[in-house]
C-alpha cells in the first residue's frame, strides 16, 4: 500500500492526491487574505491546478476565501457545510454541494464524509448573529484502503474516536495570531486529537503562514510563526503515541515514512 501525495500549501489548505483524485481542503492562494498578510511565498499554480473537488471546512475568510475559489474558476466542484451553499452560488459559482456531519460524497473512487467540528460556523464570527451562518465541518477522506482526516479547525470533541484509526491526520496546531480563541487546538490538545483518532501520522496544518501586517515582527509573533509544529511534536511523544510526526513547512511536500503495518 503506497502513501498518498500530499502538499502543505499553507494555514488550512492542503492538496491532497488519491486514487486519482485530486482534493484541496480550505484554499487559500494569495498574497493578501483579507486584514492578513501571507509571510511565505504563495502557491505556485501548479500546486493547485488540475482540482477535482475543493472542500470548506467553515465560512471564516481564511477557510472560504472567495478570491481563492475565484482563482479555481467558478465551474469547480466545491463541498460546503449544509446551509452555505446558497451564499456561494450567488456569488456565481456552479457546482456547489452541500454535506452535513455524517453525510458523504463521492469524487470518483474517492469517498469524502464530513464530520463534527467545534468551531464557530459563522462567516463574520461567533459574536455576530447576522449573515451567513452554517455549522463547522471536518472531512475524512477514504480511497485504497487509506482514511485521511482533514479536521479544518475544531477542538476536541469526543466523537474523534469514532474516527479512528486514521492514516493522517491533519490536525490545527495554532492559528495566524498572538492568541487562540475558542474552538481551536493548541499544540498539546492537538496531540490528544491524534491520540483520539490513533493516528498513524500527523501533519500539524494550521501555522507558520499569515500574519497581521507587522505583528508578524514581534518577538511573539516570529516565535509562534515556528514553535507550534514542534511543541505539538513534544507532546506527541510525551503522550508515548505511536504517531509519527510529519513536520512539513508551508509549500512544501509531506514525506511519508516508509509503511509499517499495525500490530
Amino acid at each position: 500500500m503506497t502513501s498518498p501525495n500530499l502538499h502543505f500549501l499553507g494555514h488550512a489548505t492542503t492538496r491532497v492526491e488519491l486514487a486519482g483524485q485530486v482534493a484541496l481542503t480550505d484554499p487559500v492562494l494569495t498574497r493578501w487574505i483579507g486584514p492578513l498578510t501571507r509571510v511565505v511565498p504563495k502557491p505556485d499554480i501548479t500546486a493547485w491546478s488540475a482540482v477535482d473537488i475543493v472542500l470548506i471546512s467553515h465560512l471564516h475568510g481564511d477557510h472560504l476565501h472567495l478570491p481563492s475559489l475565484n482563482l479555481l474558476g467558478k465551474a469547480t466542484r466545491i463541498v460546503v457545510p449544509r446551509g452555505a451553499g446558497r451564499w456561494l452560488t450567488k456569488r456565481g459559482f456552479t457546482e456547489v454541494e452541500e454535506l452535513s456531519p455524517g453525510q458523504s460524497t463521492t469524487s470518483g473512487p474517492l469517498k469524502i464524509t464530513a464530520t463534527e467540528a467545534i468551531h464557530s460556523g459563522h462567516r463574520w464570527g461567533p459574536r455576530l448573529t447576522h449573515g451567513p451562518q452554517s455549522p463547522a465541518l471536518g472531512h475524512l477522506l477514504e480511497a485504497d484502503n487509506q482514511r485521511i482526516y482533514s479536521a479544518g479547525d475544531t477542538d476536541l470533541f469526543p466523537g474523534m474516536a469514532d474516527l479512528g484509526p486514521v492514516d493522517v491526520a491533519l490536525l490545527p496546531v495554532w492559528g495566524w495570531g498572538p492568541n487562540l480563541g475558542p474552538g481551536h487546538l493548541t499544540p498539546e490538545r492537538a496531540a490528544q486529537a491524534a491520540a483520539l483518532l490513533r493516528a498513524r501520522t500527523a501533519v500539524p496544518v494550521h501555522w507558520g503562514t499569515l500574519a497581521l501586517p507587522g505583528l508578524h515582527r514581534t518577538a511573539k509573533m516570529r516565535r509562534l510563526l515556528v514553535e507550534p509544529p514542534r511543541t505539538f511534536a513534544h507532546h506527541v511523544r510525551c503522550l508515548g503515541l505511536d504517531t509519527e510526526v510529519l513536520h512539513t513547512r508551508p509549500g512544501s511536500d509531506v514525506l511519508f515514512p516508509a509503511r509499517k503495518e499495525r500490530g
